[in-house]
């Protein structure tokens, strides 16, 4: 084995290790939650596995779902580490959407990340999702991922300190903030409905400058900006009450997220589409949606 090989093989397991360290971050942070506004509601925790075409392991992760709490009605934290062969339709859409030649020839690949979404009890406070990845093929290594904001009762104040949370966390990347705030706005459209699925956030993808570090650097950054942004908003909205037509309305927003999630997210089609744990990848979906 190479010295590179070498070094890439530590590199991922590095990137693989500290996004699993960050699904146990915000798990913590999310029971404590619980435990100080409801009656300590927990984790239900499952380990998730992929296997290759011929049926042999081909890594897997770990899911985990809070159901019916006091401030989360739903909501999954799941980690990953995979590996494999592309199949050629997905060989194809990563040729065409990254440029990355030779992938017919040696299509294995590899990926780890973390990725959440949280549905609220209290329509009050915002749904929100977030997800950083590493992926990896011979050929090419990239990051990418991102967090937005996605309340059914937008709150002027609540917006401006979770933009301006990731601002601060990006701002050692001169102009990575407004480049990837705009990138947000752009990905998280739906079409079919002419809007936005939220009020932003940050988004990227295809993250490879050359300098492995700084780009894992920049994702970690994203990452650990989650909480600071994301707390403070449920621990001021969590309290307040709300009425019949706040509820109506979360539904009928969580209608529009599933739309968004089932019709144009990467991340779900690439998961059904590589094997893995159907559950694990369809987590994002609401618990209970409306509509009209």
């Amino acid at each position: 084995m190479n010295a590179h090989a070498t070094d890439m093989e530590t590199e991922r397991a590095e990137a693989a290790a500290w996004f699993k360290a960050l699904r146990g971050e915000i798990v913590a942070a999310f029971e404590a939650l619980e435990a100080r506004f409801g009656t300590g509601a927990r984790f239900e925790v499952t380990p998730t596995a992929r296997r290759s075409e011929d049926g042999s392991d081909a890594g897997g992760g770990i899911m985990s779902v809070l159901r019916g709490g006091a401030v989360f009605e739903k909501v999954g934290v799941n980690w990953s580490e995979v590996h494999g062969v592309l199949q050629p339709r997905a060989q194809a859409a990563m040729a065409a959407r990254k440029g990355i030649p030779g992938m017919a020839e040696d299509p294995r690949f590899w990926a780890s990340g973390i990725s959440l979404v949280a549905h609220m009890a209290n329509p009050r406070v915002p749904a929100v999702h977030m997800n950083t990845r590493m992926f990896w093929t011979p050929h090419a290594h990239w990051f990418g991922g991102g967090a937005d904001l996605n309340p059914a009762i937008p709150f002027e104040e609540d917006t401006a300190h979770f933009h301006r949370t990731l601002e601060e966390a990006l701002a050692p990347w001169a102009g990575e903030y407004g480049r990837m705030k705009d990138w947000a706005d752009e990905y998280f459209f739906v079409p079919h409905r002419g809007r936005a699925r939220g009020v932003g956030g940050v988004f990227y993808d295809d993250l490879s400058t050359g300098d492995l570090g700084e780009d894992f650097a920049l994702t970690r950054a994203v990452g650990s900006a989650f909480l600071p942004a994301y707390l403070p908003l449920v621990e001021k909205r969590q309290p307040e009450p709300w009425t019949e037509g706040e509820r109506e309305a979360q539904l009928v927003h969580r209608g529009l997220y599933a739309e968004y999630n089932l019709v144009y997210d990467r991340g779900t089609k690439f998961g059904l589409e590589t094997g893995h744990d159907a559950n694990a990848v369809l987590m994002s979906l609401p618990p209970v949606a409306k509509w009209t």
